[in-house]
């Protein structure tokens, strides 16, 4: 069999493995139960498979995306339209039915992933096996496959990514050829297109150290003389500007639209005093950003997975063969640190036998990784929150854990080949060696005896932590008992393991065990040790219902109302209704505008908040309506009751129409006191705008009287998501208010002539007017989406000539040879 058919083989074999592990997800009509999944990911993506073949390449890049539909309007200024570039999404969603599509997705990119740490090991001279080994490790250790548990798809999808950016990065530093920096930089533009953000900045930040420390390697160990510095510095910096400018489409747009949010530069967080002044940083405030930092403790789940519990949904059902909930230090957590015993079994082989620039790279990677997933608890962090750009942009430190895993996995191949020397096999070092694996199994088994026999003692000591109540289950005496249970259970396990991996090698040592044979045993010992942790996040519920009209008579009552008015669902997940076409006013989403968000956190509905936001109906439980029905019958009337009576919607009375003149501007510079007017009940938002700057234009004051027929009358003749043209009759001077949000990227246009956008009552836009007549018209068309979106395909063109003379030279030389 000829290396490439082996390579297509291990290829192969990879993808079958992963597609037995992970069956009880792929082979079902059920659906994987996580939030993220049932409320968000899936409603976007079921439509695909409905969609002509041909429809899946589209690409329509004309429109950054105003979505009209979330959030009472809702963008990224287009740092999301790279996503219609990825293909494979599209086509997966394509092929395989729902609900089961979502999982073949998150299936496919592990293979990727898996693939790619394959190809990489590959590169640095590791043996098929071994690197067979690290994929595995890559796609299947619980700190990444039980991101399934958290729905965190296109997290999954985003990580998967990173081994490729590696693999060419590497191909170019041994064959200093452009075409790998290129691909690399390509690659990393592709992860970035995925959509989560802060593990492609991660990415980024694990290829610049690999690419400062390799290129300081070949310059320290003179490999071609020391002038190859010139030429090292010039590829990187390729590589740095050809990923700026195919990554621009995203990037720009994104870095423009994360100044106005709850983690850009204004949103007042992480204020320092200097010299008597407050300097704003923005970003997230300090604790918020560390909330979720690893504890240092539970470095010893990396070797008993349970020790502190394991994740629990946020709602609904849950597994049953969880013997205790996570119950660390941590606000909660969805996934579980455990990487496999095997990895760490391994790890000191490398590191005796073979100390090169690869088995430092991987190692480092594998101890700064964990350091910088400790977070707050390491001055490491901290001094990188207050000094390196971005990180106080992102919370959730242990987040990097997949590049320790990577790292893990580079190194597990390297010690499959050192365990098949012979010359290894027959040192002392490797005797050694053996002393310490086991030795573990003897630790773990001193300290079940010590967690049996003292049981007590070390749960009184620790009683705060163990009996610390969750927002799923409150403090009792069983709580405590329970984790007690789990944490000496799953500690029994890891010394059985641990005894089972230390007979296997001893067997070896001994000649008992094959070296052909080895290397299986050790991986079949991988697969059933993660899984059975893994087995504890595969959990299936039946699909959620489509928000049809056939299926949910509520949604089809609110189908058929005017798109101008938003609906505020109160009775459960906003995306069935947004997913069915109806405005929503408010859903989830971790980043938020910060004008948006300061007005959620005052929202009040018996307030003029939700009149101004187009809010017409509410929908609500039986029992909401009932124990708040004193509140709802001043200012709601119920306008339907579904059949079986268990929802029940209200229609806003108050509610204001798309856009309406107000003929009074009141300049209130402090957001607190604007939304303090906003909440009180006797403003008047069809008389009194609320401005943040002196009107250009005289406007009427508080109190000023008004012509009897008001400052006159606003029709709608057109209203899309990107556009709302509109006529205003206006008798005096008045601000045009929509109740549409305020946002940078609109155009306004009276009368054909360009004019200001002014925010109005906090979160809304609006116009000045004089008297008289105008064709009013407003236009989302953000430009660093338009600059960002022209680098993007200049840089795509580029590389496809690099592409094509690449494979020019190819048949050239293989003509030459023939």
């Amino acid at each position: 069999m000829t290396d490439r058919k082996k390579e297509l083989l291990f290829q192969g074999a990879l993808l079958a493995l992963l597609i037995v592990l992970f069956s009880k997800i792929l082979f079902t009509d059920k659906i994987i139960r996580a939030p993220d999944i049932i409320n968000e990911f899936y409603w976007g993506v079921k439509s695909l498979g409905s969609l002509p073949f041909w429809k899946l390449f589209d690409i329509n890049l004309s429109s950054a995306g105003w979505d009209m539909y979330i959030n009472s309007g809702f963008t990224n200024e287009g740092g999301g339209a790279a996503g219609q570039f990825l293909f494979t999404q599209k086509l997966i969603f394509w092929l395989f039915p729902p609900p089961a599509s979502v999982a073949w997705y998150i299936l496919f990119h592990l293979f990727v992933g898996a693939a790619g740490t394959y190809w990489f090991c590959r590169t640095i001279g590791c043996g098929q096996l071994g690197s067979f080994l690290a994929g595995l490790v890559f796609a299947i250790a619980p700190e990444n496959a039980s991101l399934i548990n958290a729905g965190h798809v296109m997290k999954i999808a985003t990580i998967s990514i990173t081994p490729w950016a590696f693999f060419f990065l590497e191909k170019g530093f041994r064959s200093r050829r452009v075409i790998f920096f290129l691909s690399a930089a390509f690659i990393l533009a592709v992860q970035f297109f995925h959509g989560h953000w802060q593990v492609a900045y991660y990415t980024c930040l694990a290829i610049g150290v690999y690419g400062i420390a390799r290129s300081l390697c070949i310059v320290l160990a003179d490999e071609g003389g020391k002038k190859e510095f010139g030429r090292l510095l010039a590829l990187n910096l390729t590589l740095l500007v050809f990923f700026l400018t195919t990554v621009a489409m995203s990037l720009v747009p994104l870095a423009n639209w994360s100044k106005e949010t709850n983690r850009g530069v204004n949103s007042g967080a992480n204020v320092t005093a200097s010299a008597g002044q407050s300097e704003a940083k923005g970003g997230l405030a300090r604790e918020e950003a560390m909330s979720w930092s690893m504890p240092p403790e539970e470095t010893a789940a990396f070797i008993i997975p349970g020790m502190f519990g394991f994740s629990r949904q946020e709602a609904g059902p849950n597994p049953s063969n969880i013997g205790a909930y996570y119950w660390g230090r941590m606000n909660f957590t969805q996934t579980v640190s455990y990487m496999g015993l095997l990895p760490w079994l391994l790890l000191p082989l490398p590191l005796i036998f073979r100390r090169d620039r690869y088995t430092w790279l991987a190692f480092s990677a594998v101890v700064v990784g964990i350091f910088f997933s400790m977070g707050k608890y390491t001055p490491f962090y901290n001094l990188l929150f207050d000094y390196f750009p971005g990180i106080n942009r992102f919370r959730v430190p242990k987040m990097i854990m997949f590049i320790p895993v990577l790292g893990l996995g580079v190194l597990s191949a390297l010690a499959i080949d050192l365990l098949l020397d012979p010359a290894v096999r027959a040192s002392r070092a490797f005797k050694g060696y053996l002393i310490g694996v086991v030795a573990l199994p003897v630790l773990l088994l001193v300290l079940v005896g010590v967690e049996v026999t003292t049981g007590n003692f070390w749960v009184n000591k620790f009683i705060d932590i163990i009996a610390q109540p969750t927002r799923y289950e409150p403090q009792s005496e069983k709580l405590v008992l329970q984790r007690w249970n789990n944490l000496v259970n799953e500690t029994w396990i890891a010394a059985g393991l641990a005894a089972i991996f230390a007979v296997v090698f001893a067997l070896y040592q001994r000649g008992k065990l094959t070296a052909k044979l080895l290397p299986f045993v050790l991986i079949g010992l991988f697969l059933v040790d993660t899984g059975r942790v893994n087995s504890k996040f595969l959990f299936l519920v039946d699909e959620p219902h489509k928000a049809t009209a056939a299926q949910s008579p509520e949604i089809a009552f609110l189908a058929k109302q005017p798109k101008e008015f938003r609906t505020l669902p109160m009775a459960g997940d906003p995306m069935p209704y947004a997913a069915a076409g109806i405005p929503v006013m408010f859903t989830s989403n971790a980043v938020q505008q910060r004008r948006w968000q300061e007005f959620l956190d005052n929202f009040n509905l018996g307030s003029s908040m939700p009149d101004i936001m187009n809010v017409r109906y509410l929908v609500v439980t039986r029992e909401q309506y009932e124990q708040d029905k004193g509140a709802y019958s001043t200012k709601y009337r119920t306008v339907f009751v579904s059949p079986n009576g268990a929802l029940m919607i209200l229609e806003n009375q108050a509610v204001l129409p798309k856009a309406w003149l107000a003929p009074v501007a009141v300049q209130v510079p402090n957001p607190a006191d604007a939304l303090g007017a906003l909440q009180n009940p006797q403003f008047d938002p069809r008389v009194i705008a609320l401005v943040e700057s002196a009107p250009p234009i005289p406007m009427a004051g508080p109190g000023a009287a008004l012509p009897p027929v008001g400052p006159g009358q606003v029709r709608i003749n057109k209203y899309e998501a990107e556009k709302i043209d509109l006529e205003a009759a206006v008798t005096m001077n008045s601000m045009l208010v929509m109740g549409e949000k305020y946002y940078k990227g609109w155009k306004a246009t009276v009368d054909g002539k360009l004019t200001e956008i002014y925010p109005v009552n906090h979160v809304l836009r609006g116009i000045y007017l004089t008297p008289g007549v105008h064709k009013v018209e407003f236009v989302f068309d953000p430009t660093p989406f338009k600059i960002g979106k022209y680098l993007t395909l200049i840089s795509f063109a580029i590389f496809a000539l690099f592409l094509g003379r690449e494979f020019w030279l190819a048949r050239r030389a293989k003509g030459a040879g023939a």
